[in-house]
């Protein structure tokens, strides 16, 4: 079994939404990253990162069907993504993990999944 499957049975679609709604309660306040985020479109944001997240997790078609192919690069450019932010977003996200109770081979799962996407994102050198 993958770890999506594995995952999904352990958290499900439910528990993904859960974490992305406790991760963007961190990011509202950040003084980092929160800048970044559309200030007139919180929901939106939420809506598309879980749907993302869902999507590539779970299956669900929800963001192939509203936004069509991911294109992360693509979407994240005109922002200024460092090692502090990539490291930032990891940490929000690890307190959102945290608050939201996933722990062992769920969170070991989720990490080894975020690391690599937020280092992908990164599109400013190494100061």
């Amino acid at each position: 079994m993958s770890w999506e499957q594995q995952l999904t049975e352990r958290i499900g679609v439910v528990g993904i939404r859960d974490l992305v709604a406790a991760f963007y309660r961190h990011i509202r306040t950040d003084d980092l990253l929160g800048p970044m985020y559309p200030q007139d479109d919180w929901e939106g944001a939420e809506t598309r990162l879980a749907d993302f997240l869902c999507f590539r997790i779970t299956g669900e078609q929800t963001y192939l069907e509203t936004r069509g192919h991911p294109r992360l690069k693509m979407r994240h450019f005109p922002f200024q993504i460092g090692i502090a932010e990539r490291d930032r977003w990891l940490d929000l996200m690890g307190k959102a993990m945290t608050e939201c109770g996933i722990d062992g081979e769920s969170r070991a799962a989720l990490e080894a999944f975020f690391g690599p996407v937020a280092d992908f994102m990164r599109n400013q050198p190494e100061r």
